[in-house]
């Protein structure tokens, strides 16, 4: 099976009471959205609307009430090898799956799950992840809760809810503070709860991205307030000398295991070594992979006629994907990492391992992990 026929899944997340819920009933109500499964977790929220379950209840599973990043390798599994079955029985007609986490989740595990599970993996593709922001009370949740810092941090997407409760101040105040964790995932202000049809859908698009603009769309979605000059200069909100500082100290909740979220950027003009792209991304991972919340990039290799996107979550990595339209001439790649506990320091003394030879990488390798852990 090819990735173009695995069944597209979109996360939604977003801290307690930021409107998934409300998102769900609007986008299951929408006629042009097409048959969407939706695997809920209630945990103490309000449900989705049990006359609309009624009516659409062969695509709609209401999994048991448990925080999803508990039952991650028990019910959600279950669920969703379940419905394959069924939809190859022909009981269920269903063209994507939703997967609403609980308010409390970190989306790492769902993640995870859907790429290494030996049979959800071959029949599922992560279509994006979905962040629902309480505009109201988004500010405060993201000082005072590390889950809500990591959901935004993981985005494809951020929907903003309630954007008519607040004043423009207000508005800028919580950009400004998105723009910190994750700069490069694309806006959508939602109205009652809805959003444009297919708003939500085709978010990983370096995984299939027909053309160059799509990809580095992808990469280097720009917030409302970057010039559009050149799509790429508000990549992750830096330039390639800067990284966002890191942020302070916050108050830990249900399964908080991290409280520092920073983000950069690099851009190499010419072809990476591949020995030396390698050697970077190992000891990357290799040593501070836990901490990596989202790593994505377009990269460019000595030797290789096209680029590729590759794109992972801590240890866990889809397989690259070549960008066989790619523009005759231009190589630069550009790679964007946003990581907790590693300070904008840490970050870019991995990203210098980017500009060895193989010489050095040679040399490199038979160092001590100690000795190649002291830079960052």
């Amino acid at each position: 099976m090819t990735m173009s026929d695995r069944i597209p899944v979109t996360l939604l997340t977003g801290f307690l009471g930021a409107g998934k819920t409300t998102l769900l009933n609007c986008l299951l109500h929408d006629a042009h959205a097409g048959r969407v499964a939706v695997v809920v977790n209630e945990f103490g929220e309000a449900g989705l609307d049990h006359d609309l379950i009624e009516e659409a209840a062969e695509d709609v599973v209401l999994m048991p009430a448990g925080c999803i990043c508990c039952t991650i390798r028990g019910d959600l599994s279950k669920t969703l090898i379940s419905l394959l079955a069924r939809r190859a029985r022909g009981e269920l007609s269903f063209d994507r799956v939703v997967i609403e986490t609980t308010g409390l989740a970190d989306p790492g595990p769902v993640y995870h799950t859907l790429l290494v599970d030996p049979v959800l993996a071959p029949n599922y593709a992560l279509d994006g992840v979905v962040t629902v922001v309480d505009a109201v009370l988004g500010v405060d949740t993201l000082n005072r809760h590390a889950e809500a810092q990591a959901q935004i941090a993981m985005a494809d997407c951020i929907v903003l809810s309630k954007r008519d409760l607040i004043d423009a101040a207000q508005l800028d105040a919580l950009g400004a503070r998105l723009d910190k964790l994750n700069r490069t995932a694309p806006r959508i202000h939602a109205n009652n709860g809805g959003v444009p049809t297919g708003a939500l859908w085709g978010l990983g698009l370096g995984a299939s991205a027909d053309t160059p603009d799509q990809a580095l769309n992808w990469l280097a979605a720009p917030a409302a307030d970057t010039p559009a000059a050149d799509p790429l200069a508000g990549l992750s909100g830096l330039r390639t000398a800067k990284a966002q500082a890191p942020i302070g100290q916050l108050a830990p909740s249900h399964h908080a295991t991290d409280d520092r979220i920073s983000t950069a950027s690099i851009t190499l003009e010419n072809p990476i070594p591949v020995e030396v792209f390698d050697f970077w991304l190992d000891t990357l991972i290799a040593l501070k992979g836990s901490n990596i919340l989202r790593l994505k990039g377009i990269v460019h290799l000595q030797g290789v006629p096209k680029p590729f996107v590759f794109h992972g979550v801590q240890h866990i990595f889809e397989p690259p994907v070549p960008l066989r339209n790619w523009r005759e001439g231009e190589s630069t790649s550009r790679i964007v990492v946003i990581a907790r506990d590693m300070s904008k320091e840490d970050l870019n003394a991995s990203f210098a391992m980017l500009h060895m030879q193989p010489e050095q990488v040679a040399s490199a390798q038979g160092m001590t992990a100690h000795t190649l852990s002291e830079p960052f």
